[in-house]
């Protein structure tokens, strides 16, 4: 059974409750992960609590030679954070690798993190008088992580939470909770003092306990829209800052002047990377007419059934199993109703070669979606593609406009002119531009709109910063006179 991590060391589990984590390219159990009980939770918020009174009052030097350490311990830790990666929740080994060096960007972000807490500075805003704001901690910040990418988005949370001199609590998914022990492990080795980073297991009893405890500050979340909203509502009323991120339906709009070749080579990895378990996954390409998508499909067709099915373990597979049998039925529902919508299913990944053991399907291509269907509303978090075909360029833009989901959206066009317009219209948190996954690196800030997230700061980047501190404005003034009674609003 696996540990608890709490104020410096794994801890055995107390609680009676518990669930299994599974092995998805078998299908078989690997251990159960224990669910943190009322008082794993008070000793854990105690120990974040306890470490802040210390690491708050700590340099900015010695925070980012703490991040500086940590960043060499996960380069040199990478292949056993990705075998652990692979095991738990299915990906490739060479997925794994890179979702970790993503996550490694922001610590390395992190390091640097002194120079944006710098705040301003204004000289004699009236006679004598100066005005500066400092950036300071909020307290004990919670993270709850899915289990879509174990590292990588844990390592955009808590590194710009703890630079910022904040404590964490760590609330990995359940269906692959182990690469967050080997993460805070490595945290610790790296000297950090014991209570910065808890990690608790749990579902929503603990979620919601966190989320709503009195000495919780902030909180961040990356998981489904439903829950999303449950925990910006739940935590917002409890007086918590939050950043809630939820689903995605992301576009990928192929004009007719488009490379075709390029696009489809891009979408291919776009839709069916990752087995198409990423909020920022290709789920839909938007073709501008008949002869663009009907190019496009016959490139995607013969390559799609080349993708090689199988274990993460096997460097030549692509197609890994998805992540839990949960995952396997939502998408084998899904081509179902979107036949019974009347899209053409050109490939069914239900009928692809795929081994007998674990939670394997095929990528599947729908074509002929309509903006109704209930495949082009709902995210199918699985490698399921929809092709939909659009008169004109306006059209389409209407349509990305339309989605209730706004995560991320693409262009593939040689016109600057379209693409700029693009750029500037669609009403979407993050754009590429013949980039079919607009994912930014980690000094820029990660964030969708409308439906796919509830907050206003994204993840990392300079929004980190400002998630995870508050700001003091302090007016300053040193008389060389003793001031007169002043009855009035103060004026400069």
């Amino acid at each position: 059974m696996l540990a608890h991590h709490i104020n410096g060391a794994r801890v055995t589990s107390t609680g009676a409750e518990c669930a299994s984590v599974y092995n998805p390219a078998k299908g078989e159990i690997l251990y159960p992960v224990p669910f943190a009980n009322q008082s794993e939770i008070e000793k854990a918020i105690e120990a974040a609590e306890k470490a802040h009174q210390q690491w708050s009052l700590s340099s900015l030097a010695e925070r980012a030679r703490l991040m500086f350490a940590f960043k060499q311990l996960l380069e040199k830790n990478i292949p056993a954070l990705a075998e652990c990666i692979t095991l738990e929740h299915g990906k490739t080994r060479a997925d794994a690798t890179a979702s970790i060096q993503r996550g490694i960007d922001v610590v390395e972000f992190a390091c640097g993190a002194p120079h944006l807490l710098k705040s301003s500075y204004s000289e004699r805003v009236g006679r004598d008088v100066d005005c500066y704001g400092l950036r300071q901690s909020l307290g004990i910040c919670v993270g709850i992580t899915p289990f879509n990418f174990p590292a990588m988005i844990p390592l955009w949370m808590y590194p710009l939470a703890l630079i910022c001199g904040n404590t964490f609590i760590h609330k990995p998914s359940e269906k692959d909770p182990s690469t967050a022990l080997l993460l805070a492990d490595l945290l610790y080795e790296a000297g950090a003092p014991d209570g910065i980073l808890n990690v608790l297991h749990g579902g929503k009893e603990v979620v919601d306990a966190l989320i709503s405890h009195p000495k919780v500050k902030a909180v961040s979340f990356v998981g489904s829209t439903k829950v999303a909203e449950h925990i910006y509502q739940t935590a917002s009323r409890h007086h918590k800052r939050v950043q809630a991120f939820g689903g995605a339906k992301n576009h990928c709009l192929v004009m007719d002047d488009a490379d075709v070749d390029d696009a489809a080579n891009a979408i291919l990895g776009a839709a069916y990377g990752s087995t198409g378990q990423r909020c920022m996954a290709i789920s839909v390409v938007l073709c501008v007419g008949n002869k663009t998508a009907d190019a496009l499909v016959e490139r995607l067709i013969p390559a799609m059934k080349a993708l090689v099915i199988g274990s993460g373990e096997n460097d030549r597979t692509v197609l890994a199993p998805l992540t839990s049998s949960d995952g396997l039925n939502r998408v084998q529902e899904y081509l179902e109703i979107g036949i019974k919508e009347g899209a053409n299913l050109i490939v069914d990944g239900r009928q692809a070669s795929i081994p007998e053991k674990g939670f394997f399907i095929g990528a599947s291509l729908f074509d002929h979606v309509k903006p109704a269907m209930r495949i082009y509303q709902e995210e199918i978090f699985g490698p399921v593609l929809c092709v939909m075909r659009a008169p004109d360029y306006e059209t389409a833009l209407s349509w990305i406009n339309a989605h209730p989901y706004g995560n991320g959206a693409a262009i593939f066009t040689q016109s600057g002119e379209i693409a700029h317009d693009y750029a500037s219209r669609v009403q979407i948190g993050m754009v590429g531009i013949n980039v079919p996954i607009p994912v930014p690196v980690g000094y820029h800030s990660f964030g969708g709109w409308k439906n796919s997230v509830f907050g206003d700061l994204g993840l990392h980047g300079p929004d980190g910063i400002q998630f995870y501190t508050r700001l003091k404005t302090i007016t300053a003034r040193w008389p060389k006179t003793k001031q007169n009674h002043g009855f009035t609003l103060p004026t400069h």
